[in-house]
């Protein structure tokens, strides 16, 4: 299936590790050139030499802290005209209302709610200007698995659904698709590290995470390319008429209403 994705210019945050370097990868073969965002400059480079290599494409690496005051204006400026936008960056910490006070809740949600809300601010007009593009925003289940376990992210997450569906809803009056994906949990470090928090919480011994990952559909986490293969696709003309829709790829955890 050709995406007709080639020669378009992707800006990919949280592009390090994880899904957004998985995105990345995903983007390249497509042959999209990239603007990669992370706070790490050794692994945006060391991505960006491979990915050039392999794929023949331009790809420029941004070591931005988008916390940072002026951070996501000096990142808009450099990276200029963009077709598609991927919000990804940002982990907001789990466990419950006592356990992240305040100062975390809020340099979580400062990255993933924010971040997405003022980048998504200052690339749009530019997309509008130019004739058009796609944001996706990358946000996760938990903003549809209400767990008091991890109540800042899912309120972040649901906060961050609400956003896309608000923008979403007439952002194509603009030539614009707002969309977004909600994965549930993946094969990265990520999850690896949440599993064994609970394990230690739940069964006194973190050690024994495994057990907990055979409550997963499949016995596993989603590959990575369940999910970045999605977010090309929707990126891509083949999906020009969805906007202000969210795709959940949980294997059904959602629907049995629990994280694990």
């Amino acid at each position: 299936m050709d995406l007709k994705l080639k020669g378009k210019t992707v800006l990919i945050t949280g592009a390090s590790q994880g899904i957004g370097e998985g995105l990345a990868r995903a983007f390249a073969e497509e042959g999209c050139n990239l603007h990669i965002v992370a706070r790490s400059g050794d692994r945006l480079n060391a991505l960006k030499s491979e990915l050039e290599a392999e794929h023949g494409v331009a790809v420029t690496a941004h070591a931005l802290d988008l916390t940072e005051p002026r951070a996501i204006e000096q990142l808009v400026t450099a990276a200029g005209d963009v077709d598609i936008l991927v919000n990804n960056a940002g982990v907001v910490p789990s466990g419950s209302l006592w356990d992240v006070d305040e100062a975390k809740w809020r340099a979580g949600w400062e990255l993933k709610v924010f971040g997405y809300i003022n980048l998504t601010r200052a690339i749009y007009p530019r997309m509008k200007a130019n004739g058009g593009g796609v944001i996706i925003n990358n946000i996760g289940n938990g903003g549809e698995v209400f767990d008091p376990a991890y109540v800042a992210g899912t309120t972040g997450n649901a906060s961050l659904m609400a956003f896309t569906r608000a923008m979403g809803g007439h952002s194509l009056d603009d030539n614009i698709r707002v969309v977004g994906v909600n994965p549930g949990p993946v094969d990265t470090d990520r999850i690896y590290n949440m599993l064994k928090k609970r394990a230690a919480d739940w069964l006194g011994d973190a050690g024994r995470y495994e057990e907990l990952q055979q409550r997963y559909p499949l016995k596993r986490p989603a590959h990575v390319h369940e999910i970045t293969d999605l977010i090309v696709f929707l990126a891509s003309f083949r999906s020009g008429y969805t906007s202000g829709s969210i795709f959940t790829v949980d294997g059904g955890i959602t629907s049995r209403r629990s994280v694990i």
